[in-house]
């Protein structure tokens, strides 16, 4: 998996490999189908923002449009995770999955950096 920033900027050199977002196999075909049903996409957004009960959430969506400040990471060879300069101080090291578990089918982020969650799982807090 290899990281790019979208202006060429030094601020995506090379992240240790350690550091990077990835996904696994099952995640990123989940994503690709996604993105199939928007001819207009170009890889899958990962931002974090400030909300919830424990602080912090995840956002993600589609990108038409990469930002100034976005970091690329490259899955595989066809999937694009894109992360915002801030963000990326957030998810470092995340690994994206996708489970099914009966009728449930979803994104789950693995993120090392976590250390609380609330109890209903829709945000997270990092010391």
């Amino acid at each position: 998996m290899s990281t790019m920033a979208v202006d060429g900027s030094s601020v995506a050199a090379e992240v240790p490999e350690a550091d990077r977002v990835r996904a696994t196999e099952k995640a990123t075909q989940h994503i690709l189908k996604q993105m199939e049903s928007d001819p207009a996409a170009i890889g899958f957004r990962l931002e974090v923002k400030r909300t919830g009960c424990s602080g912090w959430m995840y956002v993600v969506d589609l990108v038409r449009e990469p930002r100034d400040d976005d970091m690329i990471f490259r899955v595989g060879d066809e999937l694009d995770i894109y992360v915002d300069e801030k963000s990326f101080g957030f998810v470092h090291g995340m690994e994206i999955d996708f489970v099914s578990e009966g009728l449930t089918r979803q994104l789950v982020f693995n993120n090392p950096n976590v250390t609380a969650e609330c109890g209903c799982g829709e945000s997270f807090s990092i010391d």
